[in-house]
């Protein structure tokens, strides 16, 4: 495989997993509450997350985008599991605490993008554009340059996160950019919910 292809890769993925979305506003969420630290759990779930998703739909579960039902159903488990985050960040009383650092959870990043319609069809997008028909190989190598920048991407957001975190003196401040990432949510949540399923392998999939 040539260079240009890989650093095409790259691009993609950076471009994909860069761009405000919501499994990276609950990155920015957990590193603001937990700490940079404890946010490493969200940050390694969504990467695990997507790059299983990533391998799977390059080798096997491709024939699901054909099927009108099953993403219908993937499209809605996912826009309430994004009224339920946006929910709980709206009700955030804004005290840091490290005590509840267990709902930085490894297994809500993976959930987040097996639920999200748009990492699916990125997923497609992205391995249509750049493996050889399914080849395993070409399959591995995407995921993996996907895995490393995906990863790094998430960590950056948490670390944004942690960083206000440490430079907001009150509750009430922290309160306030829950709420602004929860109405965030809501309206991820609502284009998740009106936007055709063919048009969302053209937005980002964090």
């Amino acid at each position: 495989m040539s260079s240009a292809i890989v650093v095409s890769m790259a691009a993609f993925a950076l471009a994909a997993s860069l761009s405000p979305g919501p499994v990276n506003l609950v990155a920015l969420s957990t590193g603001l509450s937990y700490g940079f630290r404890h946010s490493l759990r969200h940050v390694s779930g969504a990467t695990c997350g997507f790059t299983l998703l990533l391998l799977s739909i390059g080798w096997a579960l491709q024939p699901i985008l054909n099927w009108p039902l099953a993403m219908i159903a993937i499209r809605w488990a996912g826009v309430l599991f994004l009224l339920y985050m946006s929910v709980g960040l709206a009700l955030d009383d804004g005290h840091l605490r490290a005590r509840d650092s267990h709902r930085a959870s490894f297994r809500r990043g993976a959930l987040m993008q097996w639920l999200n319609p748009k990492a699916w069809m990125a997923s497609a997008a992205g391995t249509g554009a750049y493996t050889a028909a399914g080849s395993a190989g070409s399959v591995a190598l995407f995921a993996l340059i996907f895995f490393v920048i995906c990863y790094l991407s998430l960590a950056s957001w948490a670390a944004l996160g942690a960083w206000l975190g440490s430079r907001l003196p009150t509750p009430r401040q922290v309160r306030w950019i829950n709420r602004g990432l929860a109405l965030m949510l809501l309206l991820s949540a609502s284009s998740l919910a009106v936007v055709p399923l063919g048009d969302t392998g053209q937005a980002s999939l964090r």
